[in-house]
């Protein structure tokens, strides 16, 4: 099963930035899929952003435009760079992957955007 870590939360300000990480226990080359989903208190789940294998990548209305996805094979990492963050964006982010055998989802880090 694969292991995946996420890292960079943290408090910022509102128009701040942060990039969160994503670490594989493996080589992500050949995932299907990685990406986010978030979770704010008292919400549902949701999904934020998704990069394929062919290297597409899809974002949610909400984020669209302020976030972007990444992944660096070499690293086996995928990133999630956020801009213009508002407090909404307030969330546990998940990192997912997706390959022959399934899902598989990161324990989460905490984004907090407050003055």
């Amino acid at each position: 099963q694969v292991q995946l870590v996420e890292s960079g939360g943290g408090l910022v300000q509102p128009g701040g930035s942060l990039r969160l990480s994503c670490a594989a226990s493996q080589n992500i080359f050949s995932f299907n899929a990685m990406g986010w989903h978030r979770q704010a208190p008292g919400k549902e789940r949701e999904w934020v952003a998704t990069i394929r294998k062919s290297g597409g990548t899809h974002y949610a209305d909400s984020v669209k435009g302020r976030f972007t996805i990444s992944r660096d094979n070499a690293k086996n990492t995928m990133y999630l760079q956020m801009n213009r963050l508002k407090p909404e964006d307030t969330a546990v982010y998940y990192c997912y992957s997706t390959d022959y055998r399934g899902s598989s989802w990161g324990q989460g880090t905490q984004v907090t955007v407050s003055s």
